[in-house]
């Protein structure tokens, strides 16, 4: 039986056309963000599954791709549970190793640190277009920032790599966990409910007020909780402005909303509205949830109109990296949506900005040896002089050769021939 051909199912190979796109953009990524003063950093792929499986990760743990023990130590006979099999986990995103890494490197690392990281994540989820089941993410984080410099920081960088990658009039929508849960206690939701009812809410984009209105009914939720809840967000619906937004919830909400919460709202929004370098707007959004259970303060997401869903988000994690040592250390972080943007760049022919001229070199076969010298350095010049330079035989079927050259890029073609 013939080996399989095809990348596992959620997975892809990358041809060069698109490998050379994902450079461009991982290089203007990182150029960006190192002049913001964020440092690369580098996780492994496997953490121990106890640090992956510790509730923060919202849905995402149930997509875990789980690693066998290994050796002796793996014993299917003996095993009773998934403990006794199961030691490692590949990671699910990059912002639990972070931690874990900060937490065991702390002492080596100044503060705050401005980390940047660009790796595979992997998922069990169900592929569908721009989702995969490995992928890549790339996040920046500051640690140690407890003001809202950090989000600043972040929202202005990220604004300004996707500007720079060449998108417009997309969307940063803001939100606040604190604002949340203010919005549901005063609606008469318990503590104890948040997460249910945040959950529900967070479909608000795909079933609509009336769809979130009857779930929270099937949930057993209160009808009088459910209007009145639901009624905030409708009376909201033309307060797109941040300041507008959280000064109106700030007057309804009374003693619910922490003044600290509205100020620091604003104060994010004055300064990433007066620092922009890119065509953007930003947003209030009350319905934004994000799905990670590790937020705890300010929450946001990229919206592109010609994707239709979220191309990246982030938010405040003053408690993950108290999970590991015990002190909680002021954390925030932003993750662009790396593989949508790669989608959206390719789907709309993108060409690679003041690329180096390509040009192919077809030496007919029998060229001799005190020739094919002289070609090869013509060759090096040209790429002293900043040419993309490929040397290659040339085939029987030239106009087929050359067809499928120019797909990749080159421009020109130089012919060598034995005469």
């Amino acid at each position: 039986m013939a080996l399989s051909k095809k990348p596992v199912n959620g997975m892809k190979d990358i041809l060069p056309a698109e490998m050379e796109i994902r450079d461009y953009v991982t290089s203007v990524i990182k150029d960006t963000y190192r002049s913001f003063g964020f440092t690369p950093i580098e996780t492994p792929c496997m953490e121990n599954i106890a640090n992956l499986s510790s509730k923060q990760g919202g849905e995402n743990e149930k997509l875990i791709f789980k690693v066998l023990k290994r050796g002796e130590k793996l014993n299917l006979e003996t095993a009773k549970e998934e403990a006794d099999v199961v030691d490692f986990g590949m990671r699910y995103d990059l912002t639990v190793p972070l931690s874990r890494f900060y937490s065991n490197n702390a002492n080596n690392l100044p503060t705050p640190f401005k980390a940047l990281q660009i790796g595979s994540v992997w998922r069990a989820d169900r592929p569908q277009r721009g989702r995969y089941r490995q992928f890549t993410q790339c996040d920046i984080d500051i640690l140690g920032e407890p003001s809202n410099l950090a989000e600043i920081e972040l929202i202005t960088a990220t604004t300004t790599t996707i500007g720079r990658l060449g998108f417009k009039n997309f969307e940063i929508r803001i939100n606040e966990r604190r604002i949340l849960k203010a919005m549901a206690a005063y609606s008469g939701f318990t503590e104890d409910q948040y997460d249910s009812v945040f959950i529900t809410l967070d479909k608000m984009d795909k079933i609509g007020v009336d769809g979130v209105a009857e779930e929270l009914e099937k949930d057993g939720y209160a009808k009088e909780s459910i209007d009145k809840y639901l009624g905030l967000f409708k009376l909201l619906e033309d307060k797109k402005d941040v300041a507008e937004g959280v000064a109106f919830l700030a007057d309804t909400l009374g003693e619910y909303l922490d003044p600290e919460v509205v100020n620091n709202m604003k104060e994010i929004a004055a300064a990433v509205n007066a620092t922009k370098a890119a065509e953007f707007t930003l947003v209030f959004d009350p319905t934004l949830v994000r799905g990670m259970s590790y937020y705890t303060g300010t929450i946001f997401e990229i919206a592109m109109p010609e994707l239709g869903a979220a191309c990246g988000g982030g938010g405040r994690y003053d408690k993950m990296i108290g999970k590991f040592t015990g002190n909680d250390v002021p954390a925030c972080g932003f993750s662009i949506g790396f593989e949508r943007i790669i989608l959206l760049l390719m789907e709309n022919g993108f060409k690679i900005p003041e690329s180096p001229k390509k040009v192919a070199y077809l030496v007919e076969k029998g060229y001799p040896a005190d020739k094919l010298v002289e070609v090869m350095k013509q060759a090096k010049e040209a790429r002293e002089n900043g040419q993309q330079v490929l040397v290659v035989r040339m085939n029987k079927n030239k106009k087929f050769q050359k067809e499928q050259l120019n797909k990749e890029g080159y421009e020109e073609f130089v012919e060598f021939f034995n005469r």
